[in-house]
């Protein structure tokens, strides 16, 4: 028998699922998602931010990649403006840190168990939701980014144990993580684990072990930085000759190889790559038209990861 997934090729608009139909937190959504992140960019044009969700949609995008502190509420309340019901699109949020406007960075922790349920409760009121179908715990256990430090060490069990009781009382329907080890995933599985975000790409495979354990349970894998890191000075997928290589081959960009590498190497790999811009989703989404042959992705596997992990 088919599974769900494979029988449901197409969205609740009718348009055809961007990269084919995947599995995420047991519902089918287009294995190509949109990352919303960077409509931030368009704070001062909120018609053109609402144009290109509208855009995701109609291009069979189902599945989109939010946050509160992603431009402190405005990119929710976007997608709460734009993301009509009948879409049936899944909205996966994450808690563990929130805004700094005064920090080094944009963001701090908010790793406590109080600060986790008051971060899905501001998501539920910007994006104007009842339940937020899959909040991703984000820890710091693995991957560039911050560090947890002082109040800011919390023990896993407590904050699996808040994000339960938000899943029991239907504010949330699944649970992922973020940014975690193996250990980590192991120790959160008998929680329901539905989605694993971490940083992954052609040259930073440090986490094979951990997308295997994925495949086999059943857990979405969400990549980000799929074409290595955005801090500058690190390794890039795009800078690879066989990926360069591969690219001209196909009359594609190295960055829709580097995608579709993703893809292609595993069944649970859903992608959220983000854009402020109509033509580069456009781009995104053709990334599912895209096959490598064997050649090509044994010429990809022989890539070699590059170091280049930070820490900020």
């Amino acid at each position: 028998m088919a599974s769900p997934a494979r029988s449901l090729p197409v969205t609740a608009t009718g348009a055809r699922r961007a990269g084919g139909p995947g599995d995420l937190a047991g519902r089918t959504v287009s294995r190509i998602g949109f990352g919303a992140m960077q409509l931030e960019r368009l704070r001062n044009d909120r018609k053109a931010a609402v144009a290109v969700l509208r855009r995701c949609v109609e291009l069979g995008i189902d599945h989109i990649d939010t946050a509160q502190f992603y431009g402190h509420g405005f990119v929710n309340e976007v997608i709460r403006e734009a993301v009509r019901p009948e879409d049936d699109v899944i909205v996966v949020s994450k808690v563990g840190a929130e805004p700094d406007t005064e920090g080094p960075l944009p963001l701090r922790l908010a790793q406590r168990p109080e600060q986790l349920r008051a971060a899905v409760e501001d998501n539920l009121a910007t994006l104007g939701m009842e339940q937020i179908p899959l909040v991703n715990l984000r820890r710091t256990d693995a991957g560039p980014g911050l560090r947890a430090e002082g109040d800011q060490v919390v023990p896993l069990d407590d904050q699996l144990a808040v994000m339960t009781a938000l899943r029991d009382e239907g504010k949330i329907g699944a649970i992922g993580l973020s940014s975690v080890s193996l250990d980590v995933l192991r120790a959160a599985l008998p929680a329901g684990i539905a989605c694993v975000q971490n940083a992954y790409s052609l040259v930073a495979r440090d986490d094979e072990d951990m997308l295997r354990l994925c495949v086999d349970e059943g857990i979405a894998w969400v990549p980000y930085f799929p074409l290595g890191s955005a801090f500058a000075g690190m390794p890039k997928v795009t800078d690879e000759p066989a990926v360069i290589t591969a690219a001209r081959a196909l009359g594609v960009t190295p960055a829709q190889v580097a995608l579709a590498w993703l893809l292609h190497h595993a069944p649970n790999v859903l992608l959220i790559p983000g854009t402020a811009n109509a033509e580069h989703l456009e781009a995104n989404v053709a990334v599912g038209t895209i096959t490598l042959d064997e050649e090509t992705l044994a010429a990809l596997a022989a890539v070699p990861p590059r170091p280049g992990d930070i820490v900020v």
